[in-house]
């Protein structure tokens, strides 16, 4: 009862004078500290041990408990913290040092203040922190939009490092969207990051994409390709897609609502496995992701500002080995289950064997 007492009084005390939660926390501790190492260091007939009352393995559990429960909370409040969305307070004029930092857009005609402010007031929701997803993200954020989420389960590997330039060598073991989160908050402390770590699944992915103007797609599987396609194409939102394998590369932007095709549209159906087999056993050039990562985001910033001809309705495939560049024109399907689009005539039917990593 006596320690119960002191307790409520350092609180109470601390309360009306306005002290720390804190700071009274601590004090709390440090009360607590004294009664254990007063039962450590005296018989149990001293006075001091009597004044407190219990013994020392009673006010031991008592002391573990609180501190296992202060961890779990804090604990607890971290993860929320890291999944709860942050708010964009990215509202008004910039900064000085913002003017400084985005001049050389600024100064571009097809983009201007206009353009940059269009950059600063969008969201843009990238699916996948790996090859396509590392320089995409880091050059949106360095080209100062405002909020950008990241969705990813996976956690950084030993493996990613030769082409997932997001993420470094202390990283691995991290989950690879707060790896994405501290290196693009390091290069662009005015944008705002929401890193989701989980899959995306049908269950989430309606609620999640409404909170976005635009869906960049760097998954590593075509089960999540198809439904990142489906659900962008119901909410009207554009789908910016690429995809690698060894040395070639595509990108297309699947925009349904504009009058381009969707990405079911071009490839109705999954490859075999066989065909598209994963970057462990087909291999991939290193600096290729980046290439096209990068050209994901260029497509990304021409779309926010309205700046020249994107790639909807265009398909573009890059081969690294033999430095070649070659553009297909794509359209809508009539028959197309998730876009339906009225057409007199099909656009042609691709098939693919690049499985992006």
């Amino acid at each position: 009862m006596f320690v119960l007492f002191v307790a409520i009084a350092i609180w109470g005390i601390g309360h009306v004078l306005d002290q720390p939660k804190r700071r009274r926390v601590t004090l709390i501790a440090l009360l607590l500290a004294v009664v254990l190492l007063t039962h450590a260091l005296f018989p149990s007939n001293h006075p001091l041990p009597r004044l407190f009352g219990g013994n020392f393995a009673a006010w031991a559990t008592l002391v573990g408990g609180i501190a296992l429960v202060a961890i779990y909370r804090e604990g607890l409040k971290r993860l929320r913290n890291h999944a709860a969305p942050q708010e964009v307070k990215k509202e008004g004029s910039f900064s000085e040092a913002e003017l400084g930092r985005y001049a050389r857009h600024i100064v571009l005609r097809e983009i201007g203040g206009p353009g940059q402010k269009a950059l600063k007031d969008a969201r843009v929701l990238v699916v996948g922190a790996g090859g396509l997803g590392s320089p995409a993200l880091l050059y949106l954020a360095a080209s100062g939009v405002g909020t950008v989420g990241v969705i990813d389960g996976d956690i950084v590997d030993n493996s990613n490092l030769q082409r997932q330039v997001i993420h470094r060598d202390e990283d691995i073991g991290t989950p690879k969207v707060f790896s994405a989160e501290r290196a693009m908050k390091a290069q662009n402390p005015y944008v705002v990051v929401r890193p989701y770590n989980r899959r995306l699944t049908e269950d989430i992915a309606a609620d999640l994409f409404a909170e976005y103007d635009l869906v960049l797609e760097g998954c590593d599987n075509f089960e999540t390709r198809y439904l990142v396609n489906r659900i962008a194409a119901s909410l009207r939102i554009p789908v910016i897609g690429g995809a690698l394998t060894q040395w070639e590369g595509q990108i297309s932007i699947w925009h349904p609502a504009s009058g381009a095709p969707c990405y079911q549209c071009v490839f109705p159906e999954a490859p075999d496995p066989g065909l598209a087999p994963s970057c462990s056993e087909a291999g991939v050039a290193g600096p290729l992701p980046g290439v096209v990562g990068s050209m994901m985001a260029v497509e990304a910033i021409k779309y926010l500002t309205e700046a020249g001809e994107t790639l909807a309705g265009r398909l573009l495939i890059y081969d690294a080995l033999y430095a070649d560049s070659r553009i297909v024109r794509v359209k809508p399907r009539p028959d197309c289950p998730v876009c339906g689009a009225r057409l007199d005539k099909p656009g042609p039917a691709l098939s693919s064997s690049l499985k992006e990593i």
